[in-house]
């Protein structure tokens, strides 16, 4: 009979991926790394960064779009960007530098990271730098700070009309800016229109009346994003086409205009049924855009793309061990955790994201359904489901035997939503956080980047 928590995986997925597989003991390998070998060597809970794979992503959009240009005959050019708001950490953004990227910034401290990575010569002058966000008066003055150091390829996108009339009058030197459109959201939202942007009818008169006026700012680029992300939906290639059309009306009015921002990330794998066609999605964007010019008689726009998500999404993972299990009734098991979902998987609790969730250890072992939850006293600090079914399946507890389990593809916003270092929930310290890159040899190494948080800088920060 088959009731191994390995039965129960094979059976319900293509497993082993190219992400996973498990030893002849009956543990987890991610990447060709030893899960239990990291929890043996540095203990739980802990988070860690697999490096590699953001250059593997970056490489593999790039490829997307070099082929999908080729096919097309397409004459514009392709920029990567990463937008920092993902991880603002200084080894995710040196692993994205490795491959010729570009950059998009959302906050006025942003720029400050941008100025510290050119004065360390980590950045040139040349790159492109996209400020997107709502810009404050603090944003407005260090972008301008970064034009007047020559960075003559950073590009202000422009929000509102407020925003122009703050850049308008700053510096003698040429402003590139490009104009968001505020997209129609999906219909399962809460609102009809994004909060960010300037309406599609509005941003032709915007340009005519107040941005073409202006002698040293060039309307370069038109911004569009989706907020659900770049998914093959009647949706988004509707908000695709109306977008097009603006691009088209601006482009016979603007001389300068040239490039296409198609913010709005790719989807990462959540769980181990994910199915998408990144390649064919790609080719049909750059189709589309290509028809369109070409039955418009204009030429292609340069495509930029800003990918978060995507770039260090998937190079993340974070391990807990189950310290207990509790019998509330004759139903439910409660698999507690040494750790909390709250603070440091908050996506899980606040907008019920669901990670990847695998038993790093004991997948010989029967299996059981269980609920999980997180050491904070709250209510919510919970776990009880997966994207494909409605219950978790673990492998039996027991305690004599510690079981460990791993959440994968954690790496974009957890760790900047659950303030590293800051205080949390319950004074639930950061858990410890291990880097895994590659040396010039190609070696897999792991280091220790953060240990675990310790009461006395909690209590250094509450005043104590």
């Amino acid at each position: 009979m088959k009731n191994k928590y390995a039965d129960l995986i094979e059976q319900t997925f293509n497993f082993p991926t190219e992400e996973f597989e498990i030893n002849t003991d009956g543990e987890l390998m991610y990447r060709e790394i030893p899960m239990m070998n990291l929890i043996e060597k540095y203990g739980t809970p802990l988070r860690f960064s697999y490096l590699p794979k953001i250059s593997d992503n970056i490489q593999r959009a790039k490829g997307w779009f070099k082929d999908a240009f080729h096919k097309h005959n397409y004459k514009g050019d392709y920029k990567y960007c990463y937008c920092t708001k993902s991880s603002h950490y200084k080894y995710v953004i040196k692993e994205c530098l490795k491959n010729d990227v570009h950059i998009e910034t959302s906050s006025a401290f942003d720029l400050d990271i941008i100025k510290n990575l050119y004065q360390n010569n980590e950045i040139n002058i040349n790159q492109y730098i996209i400020c997107n966000g709502f810009k404050t008066a603090s944003y407005i003055e260090k972008i301008i700070e970064l034009i007047n150091l020559g960075f003559e390829n950073l590009h202000v996108i422009i929000d509102n009309t407020k925003e122009f009339e703050l850049l308008k009058s700053t510096t003698t030197k040429k402003i590139k800016v490009g104009i968001r459109i505020a997209s129609e959201e999906e219909p399962k939202f809460e609102f009809y229109t994004s909060r960010l942007g300037i309406g599609y009818k509005d941003i032709v008169p915007f340009y005519e009346n107040q941005i073409k006026n202006e002698p040293n700012i060039e309307l370069k680029m038109l911004h569009f994003f989706i907020n659900t992300g770049i998914r093959d939906t009647a949706y988004y290639w509707n908000e695709l086409r109306k977008c097009l059309n603006v691009y088209v009306q601006l482009k016979k009015s603007s001389t300068h205009l040239n490039s296409l921002n198609i913010g709005g990330g790719f989807p990462i794998k959540k769980n181990l049924n994910f199915d998408y066609d990144y390649a064919y999605m790609v080719d049909e964007i750059v189709g589309q855009i290509k028809q369109e010019c070409s039955t418009k008689n204009i030429e292609e726009p340069h495509l930029f793309t800003e990918f978060g998500s995507y770039t260090v999404g998937e190079s993340g993972g974070v391990i807990y061990e189950i310290i207990h299990q509790k019998k509330q009734n004759d139903r439910e098991k409660w698999n507690m955790i040494n750790g909390s979902f709250m603070t440091s998987l908050p996506d899980a609790w606040a907008i019920n994201e669901r990670f990847i969730l695998l038993p790093i250890n004991k997948w010989n072992s029967s299996y059981e359904r269980v609920l999980l939850g997180g050491l904070t006293c709250d209510s919510d600090d919970y776990y009880n489901s997966e994207q494909h079914v409605n219950a978790i399946y673990l492998p039996e507890f027991e305690k004599k035997d510690p079981l460990y389990i791993g959440f994968f593809n954690t790496g974009a916003y957890q760790d900047s939503l659950s303030g590293e270092g800051g205080i949390k929930h319950c004074l639930i310290p950061s858990p410890q956080k291990i880097l895994i890159f590659k040396n010039d040899k190609g070696e897999l190494i792991d280091e220790l980047f953060t240990e675990e948080q310790t009461a006395e800088s909690m209590m250094k920060i509450l005043g104590y």
